[in-house]
């Protein structure tokens, strides 16, 4: 089949999507889990102030990261406008979570998410391909010296590690994206909010607790935020073909081809936060994370037809697989272009 024909394939697939009723807003499903998972949020600063001077600190301080990677997914939901009806609204509900809850900015997320999403594992394109944390292709790993090369060397092993430090990566990046670049829509909000936000969080634990206490119990939360939120979004990708930026893919190819879904289950469901359907997810990004079970049925009943590769792994394997690519990667024998079709469309 021609590009053409896999372009008419995608808009036959989106209005079956559509017609379904798929599309449709889950109002009570997203009140209920942002109620609750601020309440969580609530309680869990409430017995950090309740254990005072204590190394049981150290519980609530992971339980936290815990709770703001759900927060995390649930600000991804509303960017992708999959909460309300009203752009307005999704992006507001967004930037509040992100910012006064997380500490992060709404602005900083769209523009590198957005970008993944339009071209993902696309060289010079994808921002996530573009890693400081992990090398994901052998030119970036070229580019590392000294102990970042080292690191890279062993980085599947070093895997959970490296992602304990992505949440601080993100806080960072956050900031130094709102105080760098020009013209920036509502910059000064987001600043403000997570100026509060921050200033709160450190007022509460070094007031409760020793500075040498404070700065163990952030590293816990920040760590295990970043294993939550950067281990869900690396699951998916990592180790499925990397694209040059001389290759155009159709876009239901690419955004399937790219991904990979990781097997349903309570515990899937929790760790992932709706990001297990990320084939679906990519291909109809306004759909709610509640609906996409039914979208993946079509999905993958229709990739079939069209002799598109639809990969689909278990926690385990997926995890697995990822170690090993990115040793590979990192020991300069992996080429990441040896999926057959991005070796087609090549130059």
């Amino acid at each position: 089949m021609k590009s053409q024909q896999f372009a008419e394939a995608y808009r036959r697939l989106s209005a079956e999507i559509h017609d379904a009723g798929l599309a449709r807003r889950r109002y009570l499903y997203f009140a209920t889990r942002i109620i609750g998972w601020i309440l969580a949020l609530a309680a869990l600063l409430v017995a950090v102030g309740a254990l005072g001077n204590s190394w049981l600190q150290l519980i609530p301080a992971g339980l936290i990261g815990l709770v703001m990677a759900q927060l995390g997914f649930l600000s991804h939901d509303a960017a992708h406008r999959t909460i309300f009806a009203s752009r307005t609204w999704n992006e507001w509900v967004s930037r509040c979570i992100s910012g006064l809850l997380m500490g992060l900015s709404y602005n900083w997320w769209m523009a590198k998410h957005n970008s993944h999403h339009a071209n993902p594992n696309k060289e010079g394109v994808d921002p996530d391909v573009e890693s400081t944390v992990l090398v994901l292709t052998p030119d970036a790993n070229a580019r590392r010296k000294g102990l970042a090369a080292w690191i890279s060397r062993l980085q599947g092993w070093f895997f959970i590690p490296l992602l304990s430090l992505e949440g601080l990566n993100l806080h960072v990046a956050s900031v130094r994206m709102l105080l760098s670049t020009p013209r920036l829509k509502h910059r000064f909000i987001e600043l403000l909010m997570i100026a509060v936000r921050h200033s709160a969080y450190a007022v509460l634990l070094w007031t409760v607790m020793t500075p040498g206490k404070a700065v163990a119990f952030l590293g816990v939360q920040i760590g295990v935020f970043g294993i939550m939120l950067g281990g869900a979004f690396a699951l998916n990708h990592i180790g499925r073909p990397t694209v040059p930026t001389d290759v155009h893919l159709d876009f239901l190819r690419r955004q399937v081809v790219m991904s990979r879904n990781i097997t349903d289950g309570p515990l899937v469901r929790f760790l992932m936060g709706g990001l297990q359907y990320q084939i679906e997810h990519h291909l109809f990004p306004v759909v709610p994370r509640p609906n996409l079970p039914e979208v993946q049925e079509i999905v993958r009943r229709r990739c079939a037809e069209l002799g598109i590769e639809y990969t689909e792994r278990t926690l385990a394997q997926a995890f697995i697989h990822v170690v090993s690519y990115l040793n590979q990667v990192g020991s300069k024998y992996t080429d990441p272009y040896a999926c057959p079709l991005v070796r087609r469309y090549r130059g």
